[in-house]
């Protein structure tokens, strides 16, 4: 059995927030927390400073006072929501007791629970990329980060299954997540992460079988 390290652990570079944010005053939790559900629930361009701080129950001066600015309310939500996702992930499955095939088809069990508990609308990072086009914008670091980092976790995994291959597998596996993850937000058609896993289980056969 294979032991590499925990497939959801990040090189010390790529380290996302701390998810529970000890840096934060109780206020600045609560307009976090209050912006966070507003710009999933409703989107970031249609939330504004004052029902932020109208629904924290704060005043703009503090959310001003603790933040600077929506953009970087905006990079606070997206960092935070990525590093709970990572530390669902790193939590998710005990590596040392998976295959390596068993290791990538659990990234895909992860995101399917993942998605159904915190999720319903979709990837939080491909929504706020569908609203923030401008690269210069603080919060495109956080999204295109997070995606880079999932495409060298299923290109480091797949190396531990076909290492002439893994550049490619690992590609193929991310488009299959990606994919799974719109499809499943839309709800185009039922069960799209069993349909994506079956894919990558099928992708992965043939990769070892061929070395």
């Amino acid at each position: 059995m294979c032991t590499s390290p925990n497939p959801a652990t990040p090189a010390p570079s790529q380290v996302a927030v701390d998810p529970d944010r000890p840096d934060l005053t109780p206020a600045a939790r609560r307009v976090l927390e209050t912006a966070s559900r507003l710009f999933y629930e409703r989107g970031i361009h249609a939330v504004g400073v004052d029902l932020i701080a109208a629904e924290a129950g704060v005043t703009k001066k503090t959310l001003y006072d603790r933040f600077g600015s929506k953009e970087q309310i905006v990079v606070a939500y997206l960092a935070t929501r990525d590093a709970r996702w990572r530390a669902f992930l790193a939590g998710h499955h005990d590596p040392a007791a998976l295959s390596p095939v068993e290791r990538v088809l659990a990234v895909f069990d992860a995101s399917q629970e993942w998605m159904a508990s915190n999720s319903g609308k979709g990837c939080s990072m491909v929504n706020a990329h569908a609203e923030i086009s401008d690269p210069a914008h603080p919060a495109s670091a956080v999204i295109s980060g997070q995606k880079q980092w999932m495409l060298e976790l299923f290109t480091r995994l797949a190396g531990d299954v076909a290492p002439d291959a893994a550049r490619e597998l690992g590609r193929s596996l991310m488009m299959l997540h990606e994919g799974a993850l719109v499809s499943d937000g839309l709800d185009v058609f039922p069960d799209a992460f069993g349909r994506a896993r079956r894919l990558a289980q099928f992708l992965l056969g043939a990769a070892r079988d061929a070395r």
